[in-house]
């Protein structure tokens, strides 16, 4: 629904699509470690809350104000609030439940959001045929009452801040937590694999996820069945998606609910070759058919990955006081990539078209595959807990 209102109303270049996000993820960049320390040192519900307040009004903005420049800033601050939830999530369910719990709780934590997010489109569709910006404007609104809700409701029984008698000024254990987590990721040969692979995989979704919709508006071309708004089509390939990983998360909690760490590499190795062929066919699409097929198969594929990627970083962080800031510097490598990549690609799609860049961020992703292999790999020097068959 952002890229059309991106594409219709405020009427963006390629180019501008992709900067908006290099904006947001160069935000990210500056301070995801900073708030990753901050949820480590100061709790992670009143992470939470300030995250989804931040975000919320990032929203508002970008829906009240149909303007580039507004729009780059405010989502720069959307990015600034992201960096408060990024890890934070993660750290606390894995510290209310404990790790070994988290692949299934995980699986079933996003069949629910699956489930939840197609009444959100519904509603959403709904208002947008109506107002785009009131779309919009609405989602922030519910971003914010979320963050509210957080205040109340939240428990926090997994974590506790260090005694009174063992605190230093604030600033000094932010760098204190920085410094520890930065020596735990140094000493993971697994972790910097992953680190690396998230570096590539940042920089291929830039391009996904900012021009897909576009693709089918100016490439592609969506067909004309009666009144349908693209709004309309758009809404329908999102309930398609959540669909797909409502069901695909189903029958996968039993599998992953007791999985090894070989076993989620293994997946995650699959997935994203899965992944890579899919964007690129993709972006190489001309009919809508083809189009609509790659892109289900694309976002079934990032909706199975996430989750195992969450179990698995977790799975190596055996540390919990520096969950959250471990959890933040691959979030920053994924920062990184996206920044990186970001105006790249964009201007492969001011030159060449959009189909060159969502092909070269699908191509991307080869040197995650290998990384990911390298981290398979090291896995089968190391004894296994169980065996299980590749995905």
């Amino acid at each position: 629904m952002l890229a059309v209102y991106f594409v219709r109303v405020v009427h963006m270049s390629p180019l501008q699509l992709l900067l908006v996000g290099t904006v947001m993820e160069a935000t990210v960049f500056l301070f995801e470690i900073p708030t990753g320390a901050f949820a480590d040192t100061f709790g992670r519900r009143r992470s939470l809350v300030v995250a989804f307040l931040v975000q919320g009004l990032a929203i508002v903005i970008v829906g009240a104000v149909p303007i580039f420049w507004v729009i780059a800033a405010a989502w720069g601050l959307w990015g600034f609030g992201w960096t408060f939830e990024s890890g934070t999530w993660d750290a606390w369910l894995a510290d209310e439940i404990g790790v070994d719990r988290l692949p299934g709780v995980l699986m079933r934590a996003a069949r629910l959001g699956y489930a939840s997010g197609i009444v959100g489109l519904v509603v959403g569709v709904g208002i947008a045929t109506w107002n785009i910006q009131a779309a919009v404007i609405f989602g922030g609104v519910v971003t914010i009452a979320m963050g509210i809700a957080c205040m109340f409701l939240m428990p926090e029984t997994g974590w506790a801040r260090k005694p009174v008698e063992e605190r230093s000024s604030a600033p000094r254990e932010l760098a204190a937590t920085i410094s520890a987590a930065s020596t735990f990721v140094r000493a993971q040969p697994v972790l910097l694999f992953l680190l690396g692979a998230t570096f590539f995989a940042g920089a291929s979704s830039e391009a996904f996820d900012r021009l897909w919709e576009a693709h089918f508006i100016r490439d592609v071309g969506l067909p004309a069945v009666g009144s349908f708004d693209p709004i309309v089509w758009f809404g329908l390939f999102g309930i398609a998606i959540s669909l797909i990983g409502l069901v695909a998360s189903t029958l996968l909690i039993t599998r992953f609910e007791t999985a090894s760490s070989p076993v989620l590499a293994r997946s995650l190795l699959w997935l994203t070759t899965v992944l890579t062929v899919a964007l690129v066919a993709f972006g190489l699409a001309h009919s809508f058919a083809l189009a609509v097929c790659t892109l289900l198969v694309a976002q079934g594929a990032r909706s199975l990955l996430s989750p195992i990627y969450t179990a698995w970083l977790n799975r190596q962080i055996t540390d919990s006081s520096v969950r959250a800031t471990v959890i933040s510097i691959a979030g920053q490598a994924d920062a990184v990539g996206q920044a990186g990549g970001g105006p790249g690609l964009g201007a492969i799609g001011n030159a060449f078209g959009l189909r060159a860049a969502l092909v070269a961020g699908g191509l991307v992703l080869v040197p995650a595959i290998a990384l990911y292999g390298r981290a398979v790999a090291h896995h089968g020097r190391e004894p296994e807990l169980e065996s299980l068959p590749a995905p």
